[in-house]
């Protein structure tokens, strides 16, 4: 039998038990630990799923909104329709809603690789998380690894723009530096010229080139197809400069803008069977302003969900990035 004995000035509880039963409390000690230790695992998981961009930026400076306001009614109302548009299937989507200084634009674009549906998971994990980053700023822009989401009060279309900006490189140096630089500005250069060519729909264009000691160099660039040919170039360009600011003598880099991108790396990291460049350029379509449903509820995907917890069992990693 249990002998409780209380202590009142401490309110502490204690038990003196017969040492038959202490093999069972030992028993529901370690069950009690273990589970401890799964609540603390989804803690963690948790953080993680906050903080699982490669980076985003809050701009405060660009004024903010109050909960349940009508610019917060239809930020929720265009990012909850962001996706759904099934004619859509190029991977990029200039929205807007509302009126006057409740008016939202948002810019959804995945890589020019992704598929749709891996696309539509990518952006309806980027709206929940910017806006629980982000909960009352009218300007916010998260970026994964497979696509980027922005949104203002202000008209983010047709516009190219540089900032903000973040770095990220492979931590493992490059075989012969000269060479290989050499090699990776050829491939650069061709695959700005290739990208700028696109049309109103996919701006972007990826391919490899063989560098020194038998390595093979991959490269990705890309810019928001709303842009001209001129600003598309002007934007690509603009990053090789900061090349050595970046990654110089890396074997993997990348330089990241609202308008446009770039990545290297000595492996394949895109689908090589989704890099054309679709022909025909058409006119820029005009950013959709409708009476959209009604907001809904969202969460993260269970894709999503799904590579927040293998991050966690994958900690640290050579071939990784280092954030700037």
């Amino acid at each position: 039998m249990f002998t409780p004995f209380i202590n009142n000035k401490s309110s502490l509880y204690f038990l003196s038990l017969p040492y038959s039963n202490q093999t069972t409390v030992a028993m529901v000690s370690t069950m009690l630990g273990f589970l401890c230790m799964f609540l603390i695992l989804l803690t963690i998981s948790h953080s993680y799923a906050q903080t699982s961009f490669l980076y985003h930026f809050c701009m405060n400076e660009k004024g903010n909104y109050t909960a349940n306001s009508t610019y917060h009614n239809n930020l929720n109302t265009l990012l909850s329709n962001l996706s759904s548009d099934t004619d859509i299937d190029y991977g990029f989507y200039n929205f807007s809603h509302g009126q006057s200084s409740d008016r939202v634009n948002a810019i959804g674009l995945c890589r020019g690789d992704v598929k749709p549906d891996a696309c539509c998971r990518c952006l309806n994990d980027s709206k929940v998380l910017l806006q629980q980053l982000c909960p009352n700023q009218k300007e916010a822009i998260g970026w994964y690894d497979s696509c980027m989401l922005r949104y203002s009060n202000r008209s983010l279309f047709n516009t190219m723009e540089t900032l903000p900006t973040f770095y990220m490189w492979n931590p493992v140096n490059a075989t012969d530096i000269d060479q290989f630089n050499q090699a990776l500005r050829n491939l650069l250069d061709s695959l700005i010229g290739k990208a700028t060519l696109g049309d109103s729909k996919r701006k972007f264009a990826a391919a490899n080139v063989s560098g020194p000691a038998s390595q093979t160099i991959f490269g990705l660039m890309q810019c928001t197809p709303d842009l001209s040919q001129q600003d598309c170039t002007e934007c690509l360009s603009g990053v090789i400069p900061q090349i050595p600011q970046c990654c110089d003598g890396k074997r993997g880099g990348r330089i990241v803008r609202p308008s446009c991108n770039f990545r290297y790396e000595t492996y394949s990291f895109y689908d090589p069977t989704h890099v054309e460049i679709p022909p025909a350029p058409a006119p820029a379509p005009a950013p959709k302003v409708s009476a959209l449903p009604p907001s809904t509820t969202d969460t993260l995907s269970t894709e999503g969900k799904r590579q927040i917890l293998l991050a966690m069992m994958k900690l640290v990693q050579f071939d990784d990035f280092n954030k700037f």
